[in-house]
Parts: structure tokens; C-alpha cells; sequence
């Protein structure tokens, strides 16, 4: 009796400690006021989610008319954006947006051995404005604005629970397929800026943003100007309102986007594997089955 009543208690007690793990929320997982980035909901998140075409057309947008004056994409060409599972805009709109683009491509040499500008082309990379890394920092009061094609990967959060329930909050993210940790920590950084604390001092030339670690960020608030309008000159236009949270939410997409530009393609190749180990598994299973009823 005494150790039913122990074994009971002690799967109740394992019970309610796993509960209050998986529900250990971003929210109140601070610890020694640190700034918690809370999870958020993707449309390519986990294992079923896919991107959004028209997230990512309104994410470039943003990308386009905000974040190119400092940041580039060299990790992605024109073309790109023309491909099944990106923004999917038509050819030659994107043709007309790489000769406008302002960031000219150096080719040649020519037939009298010179270096030349031209305008980029589809199969050209997205640049950013400066040519080289010392003009960059020369124009932002010496910090250098990254390279965005890789940020939402090269990026994470930081999780301060307690040591106790990390392996259940692992697990939470593995059985869910969740590995956004750098998408939530850009939505956050690019919504975090708030005026500093009394007892914060921030730096010449730093802004105050409680995502970034240590709290002071060169880059100054970006969306800060007014939120892009998506309906401005887009007849018909019935998507979200545009405001400075839904700009962050689809420029941090478009970026999630240019780091992983084969996830959809990726998840449905995947989900076709798996139909096809089941269906192998079964035919082994009944194979295994008649060939060994022989010998019962």
C-alpha cells in the first residue's frame, strides 16, 4: 500500500513538474530583469508551416524601403525573388526593379580593359550601398550595418528558465518542429526600442532597445519614420493594416525567407519520405510476416 501510495505521489509530483515546464512561458521566464523574447506564430513555423507569398512581397517591401539603405542581401540575387516558394513576383517586374535598383553591379573587364557600372540584372546578387567594409563604417560613425542574407540564422534567443525545465522546453520545440529562435529574436529587436530607464545611461551615438544584449544598439529605430504603406499604390489592395509591429513581423519573414529560401520545398519533399517509409515499413512488416508463417 505504502508504495502504491509513493509511486503515485511521485508520478503526480512528475506530472505536475513537466505541466509547469511546457507551460513556462517567455513572459515570465525573466530572470534578474532581463528581457524575454516570447514565441512567436509563424505561418512557417514547425513542421507543417510554409511561407506566406504575400508576407514576403510586403516583407520585401519593408526590406526594400527601410532596410537597404544601410544592409544588403549578398546572398541573394534578383532572381530569387521570382522562384516558386519566395515572393514569387513576376519576371519582369523584378527585371525592371534590378535596373532601377540604386546599387550598381561593377563588371568587366571591357575591350579596353576597364572596370564598369552597370545596372544589375536578374542573375546579379542584392548589394547593399557600399562598396566595401571601411565605407560603410566610415558612414555609420564607425559600426558596420550585417549583411541581412543570413541573420534570422545567424541569430537566437536566449531562454533564462530555470537549468530544471530547459530539456522539457527542448523537447517542446523538437516535437513541435520550432526552430524560429532567430526569426523571434529580429521581430524583437526591431520592436524593442523604448526610452531608456533613469538609471540607464546610454552612449553617444547608441539607442536603448531591450532586446539587444546589453541594451544599447547603434542602429537606430529604422520603422521609427511611419509604417510602409502596402496599399499605396496597389489597386485592390484588402491585406493586413500596416502599422510598425506588422512591418517588423513581415520584413523579419522576407529575411527568414532569404536564410532558407528551400523550406517549402523542403518540408514537402520531407512529408513525402516519411509516406514513403511508412508504406516501406508496412510491406516489410506483412513480407516479414508471410514469409515467416512457414516455419509456425
Amino acid at each position: 500500500m505504502m508504495t502504491k501510495t509513493l509511486t503515485k505521489s511521485l508520478g503526480l509530483t512528475a506530472t505536475m513538474a513537466i505541466a509547469g515546464a511546457l507551460a513556462f512561458s517567455p513572459a515570465n521566464a525573466a530572470g534578474g530583469g532581463e528581457h524575454h523574447i516570447v514565441h512567436q506564430a509563424w505561418s512557417f513555423g514547425g513542421m507543417f508551416g510554409l511561407y506566406d507569398k504575400e508576407q514576403l512581397q510586403r516583407g520585401f517591401r519593408v526590406y526594400k524601403e527601410v532596410c537597404s539603405d544601410c544592409h544588403g542581401l549578398s546572398r541573394v540575387y534578383f532572381r530569387n525573388l521570382v522562384e516558386p516558394g519566395g515572393p514569387e513576383f513576376a519576371e519582369e517586374a523584378v527585371k525592371s526593379l534590378a535596373a532601377e535598383w540604386p546599387n550598381q553591379i561593377t563588371d568587366g573587364p571591357n575591350d579596353e580593359g576597364a572596370m564598369f557600372q552597370r545596372p544589375a540584372r536578374l542573375s546579379d546578387r542584392i548589394l547593399g550601398p557600399y562598396k566595401n567594409e571601411k565605407e560603410a563604417r566610415a558612414s555609420q560613425n564607425g559600426a558596420l550595418p550585417p549583411d541581412l542574407s543570413l541573420m534570422t540564422r545567424a541569430r537566437n534567443t536566449h531562454n533564462n528558465a530555470p537549468w530544471y525545465s530547459h530539456v522539457f522546453l527542448m523537447a517542446r520545440d523538437v516535437f513541435t518542429g520550432y526552430q524560429e529562435g532567430g526569426a523571434n529574436y529580429l521581430y524583437a529587436l526591431l520592436t524593442g526600442y523604448h526610452e531608456a530607464p533613469d538609471s540607464v545611461k546610454v552612449a553617444d551615438g547608441m539607442n536603448y532597445n531591450v532586446a539587444f544584449p546589453g541594451n544599447q544598439i547603434a542602429m537606430p529605430n529604422v520603422l521609427d519614420g511611419g509604417p510602409v504603406d502596402y496599399a499605396d499604390g496597389q489597386e485592390g489592395y484588402d491585406g493586413p493594416k500596416s502599422s510598425l509591429e506588422q512591418n517588423a513581423r513581415d520584413v523579419t519573414a522576407f529575411l527568414a525567407w532569404a536564410a532558407d529560401p528551400s523550406l517549402n520545398e523542403r518540408k514537402k519533399i520531407g512529408w513525402l519520405v516519411m509516406l514513403y517509409l511508412l508504406i516501406t515499413t508496412m510491406l516489410l512488416y506483412f513480407g516479414k510476416r508471410r514469409l515467416w508463417s512457414k516455419f509456425h
